[in-house]
């Protein structure tokens, strides 16, 4: 396969990633404390399957789209208010959890599944820190107030995301992009 073929296809990829992920943010399960949605499932597989580059131009695709106006944020919310405001770091930790995720991943010539949990669990500790940072900023919380709204009611729903991911990356990925990962 030519470059320009190879070129097109992680376009596309990347694309249909970035779509996943707004369609994510609209798959909610109603658990307590928090509902949770599918947005870093579809990230993280993003990052698994795709690598850092094109993981990372997935999530900026998202954010493109909720930029423009479409309502694919959370809570079908869009627009640039979103991105500056109270949980706008989460989004751009979008960006850098995807290429993080991705550059672990691809460490190992065939990563198992411990590995990959490893690779998502990073990615995603790198989207909550800029989350939580950029939520104490906004709403004028202390850090331990951010931790506690930001972060803590998301882990249990997250750990059983991560272990959901890596399982679906390994049985999908000698199919994907035409070359094992």
């Amino acid at each position: 396969m030519n470059h320009d073929s190879q070129s097109l296809r992680g376009m596309v990829y990347a694309s249909l990633f970035g779509a996943l992920t707004a369609v994510g943010a609209y798959i909610i399960i109603p658990l307590p404390p928090v509902p949770i949605t599918l947005q870093t499932l579809f990230l993280g597989l993003a990052g698994v399957l795709l690598g850092a580059r094109l993981g990372a131009l997935s999530q900026v695709v998202y954010i493109l789209l909720g930029l423009i106006g479409l309502p694919v944020f959370a809570g079908g919310k869009a627009g640039f208010g979103v991105l500056i405001g109270p949980t706008g770091g989460y989004l751009i930790g979008f960006v850098v959890a995807a290429a993080l995720t991705g550059k672990i991943a691809r460490m190992k010539d065939r990563p198992g599944f411990v590995w990959l949990c490893l690779a998502i669990l990073a990615g995603e500790a790198a989207m909550y820190g800029l989350g939580v940072i950029q939520l104490a900023v906004v709403a004028r919380l202390s850090l331990y107030k951010a931790l506690a709204v930001g972060l803590v009611p998301f882990i249990p729903g997250d750990a059983v995301k991560i272990v959901l991911t890596a399982w679906i990356a390994l049985k999908i990925r000698d199919r994907f992009m035409g070359k094992p990962l």
